[in-house]
C-alpha cells in the first residue's frame, strides 16, 4: 500500500505486490509420491523446477529494485541540480537587481545635474562678459565632459538593467521546470518502494519454502525416515536463532541511541567530514555532478542516526547511494542516509523513528570508494547544504 506523507512524498508501507499464489507439495504429498518410480520422478521434477523459479524470482527483482533505485536515483538528482541552478540565477538576479538599481540612481542624479546646467545660458555670458571668458569656457567643456560621461551612465544603466531582467526570466523558467521535476522524483521513489517491497517478498517466499523443498528432495531421492523431523527441528532451532539475533540487533540499537538537542536534532554519524556540498568530480565514476550532501567518515560498521525524529519513506536500494534511508521529518523537511552497509537496515518503510534513534550502520554500498555516510538535507524535496543547515539546528558536521 502506498500513502502521502508530509512533503508530498509517497512511501510504502506494505507489499506493493500480492503474496504468491504458487502452491507448494506437502509431506504427505513426498510420501505419497514414492508410491511409485514415475510419480517419485515427477514430484522430483516438480520439486526443482519449484526451487529454480524460487531463485531466479529473487534474481529477477533484485536486479529491478537495483534498476528502480538507479533510476530514482537519476531523476533526484536531476531535480536537484535544476533546484540549484534556479536558487543561483534566483541570487544572480536579486544581485543584478540592485547594481541596475543603483545604475539607474546614478543616471538620475546626472539628469538632474545636466538639468541644473542647461539652465544657465553659458554662451549668452561668453558674449556679454568677455573679460570672464576663461571661466565660462571651462563651464563649457565641464558641460561637455559631464554630458559624455552621462551617455556612459545611461548606457550601463540600460545594460544593468536587462541583464537583471534576463536573469529574472531564466530564473522564472527554472522555477516553472522544478514542479515537474520534483513530481518525477517522488514517481521514480514510488516505484523503487515498489520493485523493493517486490523484491523483499521474493526473499521472503524463498526462505519460507527452499529449505523446506530441499528436505522434500533428500526424502524422495534417498531411504533417510527421519527427513521430516530433522527439518521441522531445524525450523525451531531457526526460529530461535533470529529472534535470539533480533533481540541482540534491538538491543545494540538501543544502546547506540543519542540524545538529540535542545532543538531536537543530532549528528547523523561520528566521523569527519570528507566531501562536502556542491558541484565536484564523483570519484567514483568521475563525471563533474552535484554532490547533494556532505560525507562523513566513521568506521565501517558504525551506527547511523536519525538526525530529527520522523517517518521512513524509504529503506530500499537508492542506485548511487546504495542502500539507503530517507526520512520525512515534517515540515517540509527531509533527510538521507546513504551507502547503508548489506544488512545494515534497522527501520523499514512506514516506520516512525525518534531522534538520535539508530536506524542503519555505515557501509560502502552503490557508488562509494569507501566506508562512509552521505547525509542529506531537503527543503521542499531540494537538497541543500547539510552544513549551515544543521548549524542553525545547534549541530556541526
Amino acid at each position: 500500500m502506498i500513502v502521502a506523507l508530509a512533503g508530498g512524498v509517497l512511501a510504502a508501507t506494505g507489499p506493493a505486490v500480492s503474496a504468491s499464489a504458487t502452491t507448494y507439495p506437502s509431506w504427505a504429498d513426498v510420501q505419497a509420491a514414492k508410491a511409485s518410480a514415475s510419480a517419485q520422478q515427477a514430484k522430483v521434477d516438480e520439486i526443482n523446477g519449484l526451487i529454480t523459479s524460487l531463485t531466479q524470482k529473487v534474481a529477477d527483482t533484485q536486479a529491478a529494485a537495483a534498476k528502480a533505485g538507479q533510476v530514482y536515483q537519476s531523476a533526484q538528482t536531476k531535480f536537484d541540480e535544476a533546484a540549484l541552478r534556479e536558487q543561483t540565477l534566483t541570487e544572480q538576479a536579486g544581485s543584478a537587481e540592485k547594481t541596475a538599481a543603483a545604475s539607474e540612481t546614478q543616471a538620475g542624479q546626472l539628469a538632474a545635474q545636466l538639468g541644473r546646467s542647461s539652465n544657465s545660458d553659458v554662451t549668452s555670458n561668453l558674449l556679454s562678459h568677455p573679460t570672464g571668458a576663461k571661466d565660462l569656457l571651462y563651464q563649457l567643456g565641464a558641460m561637455s565632459k559631464l554630458t559624455e560621461q552621462a551617455d556612459g551612465i545611461y548606457e550601463q544603466a540600460s545594460q544593468d538593467r536587462g541583464t537583471a531582467q534576463s536573469l529574472a526570466d531564466q530564473a522564472d523558467v527554472a522555477k516553472k521546470a522544478l514542479g515537474g521535476l520534483r513530481d518525477d522524483a517522488q514517481d521514480k521513489l514510488e516505484a523503487a518502494n515498489n520493485a523493493s517491497a517486490s523484491a523483499s517478498n521474493a526473499l521472503a517466499d524463498q526462505s519460507a519454502n527452499k529449505t523446506r523443498l530441499d528436505a522434500q528432495l533428500t526424502a524422495l531421492t534417498t531411504n533417510a525416515t527421519d527427513v521430516e523431523a530433522n527439518y521441522n527441528t531445524g525450523v525451531e532451532e531457526a526460529r530461535k536463532a533470529a529472534e535470539a539475533a533480533a533481540a541482540r540487533a534491538r538491543a545494540a540499537a538501543a544502546a547506540a541511541t543519542t540524545t538529540p538537542n535542545a532543538s531536537g536534532w543530532v549528528r547523523p554519524s561520528g566521523g569527519s567530514q570528507t566531501s562536502g556540498f556542491g558541484i565536484r568530480v564523483d570519484p567514483y565514476n568521475h563525471v563533474t555532478a552535484l554532490h547533494a550532501g556532505v560525507d562523513l567518515a566513521p568506521s565501517c560498521g558504525a551506527p547511523i542516526f536519525a538526525a530529527h525524529a520522523g517517518t521512513v519513506l524509504f529503506a530500499a536500494n537508492g542506485g548511487g547511494y546504495g542502500n539507503e534511508v530517507i526520512l520525512d521529518n515534517g515540515g517540509g523537511i527531509s533527510t538521507a542516509y546513504g551507502h547503508i552497509v548489506n544488512g545494515g537496515f534497522l527501520v523499514r518503510a512506514g516506520q516512525t523513528v525518534q531522534a538520535g534513534q539508530q536506524i542503519a550502520r555505515v557501509g560502502s554500498t552503490g557508488w562509494s570508494t569507501g566506508c562512509h555516510l552521505h547525509f542529506e538535507t531537503r527543503v521542499g524535496g531540494a537538497a541543500t547544504d547539510p552544513v549551515p543547515f544543521m548549524a542553525a539546528r545547534g549541530i556541526s558536521v
